[in-house]
């Protein structure tokens, strides 16, 4: 943290950094000084002015000079930049939250659908409203590999405005965090901003899990609503302790492996066949199953070839995976199409239901199709594939009731 009076900065100003802002603050000085560059227009840059001037003084600021860089940045990244300079100047209370939009206050579930979650960095806020748009199940902002480390700062500030201001579009809100300590300050931060799902790097213990529920718990309080929990498996060691970290709370509700450090740390080459990961990856999905929670695979790195994406879809479902990441939009759909059922998986799920319902409303004890006797977690599974059948439009509600 600085404290001496210096001029510190925060946010983009480069060509591509259409919807941002950079801003500049300097503590110095007995006025408040504000200086608004790069402007489209005369009553633009009126607007930042006045707007600049109420973050200020909620912030308790009242001389110092301020400079904005404007790139066409909406008022909660410009609020955001502003924070972070004077939080990491002399203000280190300074809070300034635009609130909540009405369209960021619904809740998810435990077992909801899973099947893509689509990362984007955490400090470039232009790619949060693209990313809801993709009809990825989850949006993940990124405030770890994707950050640079002198950025993570400004990151969480912008990640929890981004949490406040941007329509989800119904997509499961989440937030990876970084690497214990360092992702307990990024909690202190976001957990209290409706976030859905909290994804934590580098898992190896169950003590982690319990440090990040403490943390959630004294932010949340007894009455917040849920936020679930998804462990990603990146070493050797995390591989050995997933049975550990899948049991470690109600709130894990997923595990999910990270190819690119897994196979560094297993000293090996990531492959498109993926052999050199089939022991972690079947591990994790054995501890998932035994748990009743969910698997999910690791991201597939070429965005180019969606081919091969749709390959790897494949055989990530054959193992028993429930969902995937992306790192593109244009790898939400080819995961979509891969993970789900099929028109034969489809017609099984529908004759088991069936079967069923029909042993149901007889009372028999005992679920038969033709000659072979079905046990309660086939029937479950049957109805997981007509509940995501449904979910994908590739089954209609009219038959649900009509079964």
């Amino acid at each position: 943290m600085i404290t001496m009076a210096t001029s510190v900065s925060a946010g983009n100003r480069g060509e591509r950094d259409h919807g941002d802002c950079w801003v500049s603050f300097n503590p110095d000085g007995s006025v408040l000084d504000i200086v608004v560059e790069q402007c489209e227009s005369d009553e633009r840059k009126e607007t930042i002015e006045t707007f600049v001037y109420q973050v200020l003084k909620q912030c308790q600021v009242a001389s110092g000079s301020l400079k904005i860089y404007d790139q066409g940045a909406p008022a909660f990244v410009m609020a955001a930049r502003i924070e972070a300079c004077l939080r990491q100047a002399s203000y280190p209370d300074a809070r300034y939250l635009p609130g909540m939009i009405d369209q960021n206050t619904y809740q998810s579930s435990a077992k909801r659908m899973r099947l893509s979650r689509l990362y984007l960095p955490g400090n470039t806020p232009k790619l949060a409203g693209k990313g809801a748009g993709s009809g990825a199940h989850g949006i993940i902002l990124d405030l770890e590999d994707s950050v640079a480390p002198a950025r993570k700062f400004e990151a969480r500030i912008m990640v929890r405005n981004t949490l406040q201001q941007v329509d989800f579009a119904g997509a499961e809100r989440m937030v990876r965090i970084n690497q214990l300590p360092l992702g307990l300050d990024d909690l202190r931060e976001i957990a209290g901003q409706n976030v859905h799902m909290i994804l934590i790097p580098k898992c190896e213990s169950a003590e982690t899990i319990k440090q990040v529920n403490e943390i959630i718990a004294e932010v949340n309080g007894p009455e917040g609503p849920p936020v679930f929990l998804m462990p990603i498996i990146e070493s050797c060691l995390g591989v050995l302790r997933a049975e550990e970290m899948a049991s470690a709370a109600d709130n894990v509700v997923a595990l999910t492996i990270g190819l690119e450090d897994y196979t560094a740390d297993l000293g090996v080459k990531r492959t498109y066949e993926a052999t050199e990961s089939f022991y972690a990856r079947s591990h994790i999905v054995n501890v998932c199953k035994a748990y009743g929670i969910q698997a999910i695979d690791s991201v597939f790195s070429d965005v180019s070839d969606m081919d091969a994406l749709a390959d790897n879809v494949v055989r990530s479902k054959t193992i028993g995976f429930e969902g995937m990441g992306c790192i593109h939009p244009r790898q939400v759909a080819v995961v979509h199409k891969n993970f789900a059922p099929d028109i034969k998986e489809i017609d099984k799920a529908k004759k088991i239901v069936m079967a069923f319902n029909d042993a149901m409303a007889k009372g028999l004890g005992v679920v038969a199709l033709g000659s072979k006797m079905i046990d309660p977690p086939v029937v479950e599974r049957a109805q997981q594939t007509i509940s995501q059948a449904v979910a994908m439009e590739l089954l209609t509600e009219d038959w649900v009731a009509a079964s």
